[in-house]
């Protein structure tokens, strides 16, 4: 009985329960609808950043009125700050996704 109780909660995670519809990366940035986030320091955003990067860091990003009309992409150095990043914007309605880590990040790069 353990461990169909478990089967069925590990079940309902991989499932979720939410209604929004799931968009891949690629197809949000085919519809061409969205805003990518560098959320690292203006120092490390100077050394490099993906194209087009706006650089708010992740510790004012919740004051930044981005355009919740649009997808917002987030990403740091290590991911640590870009999941806080995406953490705050979550909670004040935005739709994020969290790249990670720059040098992860298969976007083009200046």
């Amino acid at each position: 009985m353990k461990k169909i109780l478990i089967i069925l909660v590990l079940s309902f995670m991989l499932c979720g329960c939410n209604n929004k519809e799931t968009k891949t990366i690629e197809e949000i940035m085919k519809e061409n609808n969205y805003i990518i986030v560098d959320v690292r320091t203006k120092e490390e955003y100077n050394e490099g950043h993906v194209v087009d990067a706006l650089n708010i860091p992740y510790d004012v990003i919740e004051n930044s009125n981005l355009d919740k009309n649009k997808t917002i992409f987030v990403y740091c150095k290590s991911g640590n700050r870009s999941n806080i990043a995406y953490n705050k914007l979550s909670n004040l309605g935005y739709d994020v996704y969290d790249l990670g880590a720059f040098n992860e990040i298969d976007l083009p790069k200046e």
